[in-house]
């Protein structure tokens, strides 16, 4: 029996606009139609100007011609008036005509040569005007773009809470203003969810870790506790610690990724010799000489997070060094207009193409994961982060023979 086909009817195809942008009318006032206008209507202008000036000229040399010809008649005689225009006495008519052709051309070049000489200038003079116009105009179709770069500038000094709100007529300008500040708002919105997040994870993160420290304490100050419990103890608080000190550096390193709002002056010698002196105790126990000049260098920014670059960089280089003879050396100084901080110590030889590695969080010289005594592994990521939040930066460079040499710039 025959069969039948069914045929599905196709899918209307997909617009090619978004249904989500606004109808605009026809004539925009756009940047394109506005430029076009003001560039059409000044060339236009500048156009009738100079024609007109050099009508006025022309018409003035032609009067100026006419009123003061190279020759005169006087009673039947034609008499010159001009040095440059000889007429002769004797002659047949067709050379005195040839004679007047040749004065009365030499009065139109002179007339010619005025009318350019006044003319130049007058270009020159329009041109002054336009280019002083234009200046003018373009500075103030572009000021919008101005009023973006500064809010722009002042949101990268993490202050989110800043807007455009451009006003006027809707065209390109006030299109990417709006739709930078709807942006802002995004970024405002998940900011202070961060902020939010980091305040909780700070509470609920730290208080279990402190109940157990306390509970493991308790424990270990019974003296009539087994041996093995005691040796299982200290090894679950040694653990504790080492979790407390990774929350702790996870917290500040989310917290130091943003821009330090608040600034006060801090001296980055007083910074430093803060940190020598709580990394004095472990260096000694390693053996680590601990030198270097350190003169005043005073910034706008954090202490806390200062000092905890130092500190970072200190117990980097302390613990990181050679077992015998080893050193560290911190200076601070001016320089060029900003403060620095150098901690070189001598240690392992690192290849330059390592260097990078070092600054991402839980990554060491030949180990991608942590899993030693020397730290958490986020030491070198919390320096930079603060560095940046204080507009500074910092640089590692192996050292000749083995160690680094940490550079941090902060402008002052």
């Amino acid at each position: 029996m025959p069969t039948t086909s069914t045929s599905h009817p196709q899918a209307p195809p997909k617009p090619t606009w978004d249904p989500r942008d606004p109808v605009r009318p026809l004539l925009r006032p756009t940047i394109r139609i506005r430029l076009t206008l003001l560039y059409g209507g000044m060339f236009l202008i500048a156009g009738i100007l100079l024609l007109s000036i050099i009508y006025l000229f022309t018409a003035q040399a032609l009067g100026d011609s006419a009123a003061q010809l190279p020759f005169r008649i006087v009673k039947g005689e034609v008499l010159p008036t001009t040095s440059w225009c000889v007429l002769p006495n004797t002659g047949t008519g067709e050379q005195f005509n040839d004679a007047v052709s040749v004065c009365l051309r030499h009065q139109s070049d002179l007339a010619l040569d005025d009318l350019l000489r006044r003319s130049l200038f007058a270009l020159l003079g329009l041109s002054i005007i336009a280019f002083a116009f234009g200046y003018a105009m373009a500075g103030r179709v572009l000021s919008p773009l101005g009023r973006i770069t500064r809010t722009a500038r002042q949101v990268a000094g993490s202050d989110l809470s800043r807007r455009i709100e451009l006003d006027g007529p809707d065209d390109e300008l006030k299109e990417l203003a709006d739709t930078f500040d709807e942006m802002l708002d995004r970024l405002e919105r998940a900011f202070t969810a961060q902020q939010r997040f980091v305040a909780n994870a700070s509470h609920e993160l730290r208080t279990p870790l402190a109940i157990n420290r306390t509970l493991l304490e308790v424990h270990l100050s019974d003296p009539g506790a087994p041996v093995e419990l005691q040796q299982l103890g200290k090894t679950l608080l040694a653990t504790n610690e080492r979790s407390e000190q990774l929350v702790e550096g996870l917290l500040l390193l989310a917290r130091s990724d943003n821009q330090i709002i608040e600034r006060k002056p801090v001296d980055l010698a007083e910074v430093a010799s803060r940190g020598v002196d709580q990394v004095h105790a472990e260096a000694e126990a390693k053996g680590v000489e601990i030198r270097g000049e350190r003169e005043p260098a005073v910034v706008q920014g954090n202490g806390v997070l200062l000092e905890r670059i130092a500190l970072n960089l200190l117990q980097n280089a302390v613990r990181y060094n050679v077992a015998e003879g080893g050193w560290v050396e911190v200076t601070t100084a001016t320089e060029h207009g900003q403060a620095v901080l150098v901690v070189s110590n001598t240690g392992p030889v690192v290849p330059a193409y390592e260097i990078d590695n070092l600054f991402e969080p839980f990554r060491r010289l030949r180990q991608e994961r942590t899993g030693s005594d020397k730290g958490v592994g986020l030491g070198l990521s919390i320096a930079r982060s603060v560095a940046r939040a204080h507009g500074g930066r910092i640089i590692a460079e192996p050292r000749e023979g083995g160690g680094l040499v940490m550079r941090v710039t902060l402008p002052i």
